[in-house]
C-alpha cells in the first residue's frame, strides 16, 4: 500500500465511483437524448430522466451516510484520546472551538505536532483543507471509507 499523504488521501470505493455512476450517467445521458429526439413519448423519458437522478441521489446520500457518520464519531473520539494522552489535558475544553471538519483534519498530524497544530487552528480559525497542509508528519487514516 502507497504511503498515505495530502496528495493520496482521499479514498474511492471503485464499484461506486467507476461503474454505479458511470453507469447512471449513461443512462441519464440516454433518456435525455430520447426525449429530445422522440418529442411523442417525451414525457416518458423525462421521468425516466428524474427516476435515475434520484436513483443517483439516494446512491450517494446512503451509501456514505451511515458510515460517515460513525467514522466521524470514532475519529473525534480518536482525536480526543490521542490529545489527552500527549498533553494530560482533556480535548473538550478545545473542542467547542473547533468544528468537525477542523478535528477531522487533525487526525494527520503526529503526536509531535497535534498539540500545536490544534492551538493554531484555534487562534487563525484555519480550514480543514489549511491544517492538512500544514501538517508535516502526515500519519495516514487507511481504514476510511
Amino acid at each position: 500500500m502507497e504511503k498515505q499523504n495530502y496528495q493520496n488521501h482521499i479514498r474511492y470505493y471503485p464499484p461506486h465511483h467507476f461503474v454505479f455512476y458511470p453507469v447512471l450517467l449513461v443512462g441519464i445521458i440516454c433518456s435525455i437524448s430520447f426525449a429530445i429526439k422522440h418529442p411523442d413519448a417525451s414525457w416518458e423519458w423525462i421521468f425516466i430522466t428524474l427516476l435515475l437522478l434520484i436513483i443517483g441521489w439516494l446512491g450517494f446520500m446512503l451509501r456514505q451516510h451511515y458510515a460517515l457518520t460513525t467514522q466521524d464519531r470514532i475519529v473525534r473520539l480518536e482525536v480526543r484520546f490521542r490529545y489527552f494522552t500527549i498533553t494530560g489535558q482533556r480535548f473538550e475544553l478545545l473542542e467547542k472551538n473547533l468544528s468537525l471538519g477542523q478535528i477531522l483534519a487533525l487526525r494527520f498530524a503526529s503526536d509531535g505536532e497535534l498539540p500545536d497544530l490544534v492551538k493554531r487552528a484555534i487562534a487563525e480559525n484555519l480550514s480543514p483543507d489549511q491544517i492538512k497542509r500544514a501538517v508535516v508528519d502526515w500519519q495516514g487514516d487507511y481504514m476510511r471509507v
